[in-house]
């Protein structure tokens, strides 16, 4: 009789215990996308608030929450890759691997019970696919508090697969092409942004030229989208305007022009960039803009490529009496594949150093 007592008490104590971790897991507070404490950074469609869609590369989501755990909601192509940054600590971020369809994934849980910043940052390209958001589930009780205050300037680069990040992770023997390993938060672009305190913005593809590119696409046909894969689609630029402008395109006309039928000559090569700068300067007729190649092989000892945009942007500054426009190459890694982590930081303080020696920043 006191053994089936005591199974019944044993099992009676672990019915309130399963019951006290039900009411623990299933106690929680969602926050919806539109509320006004998130903060996005990046080309993102807002057409549905409740569902904002991240398609570029280093596309980011900030917020502060109190509470010692959050959890985010994504629809994904099942191809992204995500960084979450907590309290600015990036050293060893936790990196969220999307599955394909709608899931919940714990972003970080076992915090101290304050005040904490989150960040969600796009480390993959837009072939990845886009990524809606669909809101932040937070312990129960808990709530976002004010946001961080945005960066004091803005930057937006527009570039191909060096821009994005491909392979910077990757080990110098493997190849380039693991999507995993591809981390546009520690790409060049994105270190200078961050040294600057600069929101960043990056409009790149890899593969892309502004004469040819590996695909039917061209710079200039893609610089002004909103969703990156769809030709109809449109950014409307008055919505975010950056003070500094870097341009970072021709290592891929530099191994694929001389395969068009007729090759350009380098008059005609000059005109096109020549052409797609005045773009960019329509859209921005204030911003300081960098024209920049490397560090590939389109830098490298007696390439013509720095000439052709050197000869451009003399031409533009001439003809517009535009002195803020300036040109900078970074010197050819050597390394024949896309730039590791260690190339970017390269390249990332020679940028920050010529962009503040410049902006007086």
């Amino acid at each position: 009789m006191k053994s089936r007592f005591r199974f019944l008490v044993v099992l009676f104590i672990t019915f309130l215990c399963l019951l006290a971790n039900i009411q623990t897991v299933t106690a929680s507070v969602f926050i919806s996308p539109n509320d006004p404490n998130i903060q996005y950074a990046g080309r993102t469609d807002f057409t549905d608030p409740q569902a904002p869609i991240l398609y570029w590369s280093g596309a980011y989501i900030t917020a502060s929450f109190t509470g010692s755990s959050l959890q985010v909601q994504f629809d994904d192509t099942g191809d992204n890759y995500y960084n979450v940054i907590i309290d600015g600590l990036d050293a060893n971020p936790l990196i969220i691997d999307c599955e394909k369809g709608l899931h919940t994934y714990t972003a970080v849980s076992g915090l101290p019970d304050a005040v904490h910043t989150i960040r969600l940052f796009r480390r993959t390209e837009s072939f990845s696919g886009p990524t809606i958001f669909k809101g932040f589930i937070l312990d129960d009780g808990k709530q976002l508090a004010a946001p961080p205050a945005r960066p004091k300037h803005k930057i937006e680069f527009f570039g191909d697969s060096i821009t994005c990040g491909m392979g910077n992770e990757v080990p110098d023997k493997d190849e380039d092409e693991n999507n995993a390993k591809r981390n546009n938060y520690l790409a060049y672009g994105a270190i200078t942004a961050r040294n600057l305190d600069a929101e960043y913005v990056c409009i790149a593809k890899s593969g892309i030229g502004i004469v040819t590119s590996w695909f039917p696409l061209v710079m200039p046909e893609f610089y002004n989208r909103l969703n990156p894969e769809d030709s109809t689609s449109r950014w409307n630029f008055s919505t975010w305007t950056p003070e500094v402008v870097v341009i970072n395109l021709f290592q891929n006309d530099s191994w694929l022009v001389g395969k068009l039928n007729p090759v350009p000559t380098p008059v005609q090569i000059s005109a096109a960039y020549y052409d797609f700068v005045k773009t960019i300067r329509g859209k921005y007729p204030q911003a300081v803009i960098f024209c920049a190649l490397g560090s590939m092989d389109a830098t490298r000892k007696g390439s013509p490529w720095p000439g052709y945009i050197q000869t451009a942007v003399e031409q533009f500054k001439k003809d517009h009496n535009d002195a803020k426009i300036h040109t900078h190459f970074f010197a050819y890694d050597g390394t024949g594949k896309h730039p590791r982590v260690r190339h970017h930081q390269a390249m990332a303080k020679e940028l920050t150093e010529l962009i503040k020696k410049t902006m007086n920043w």
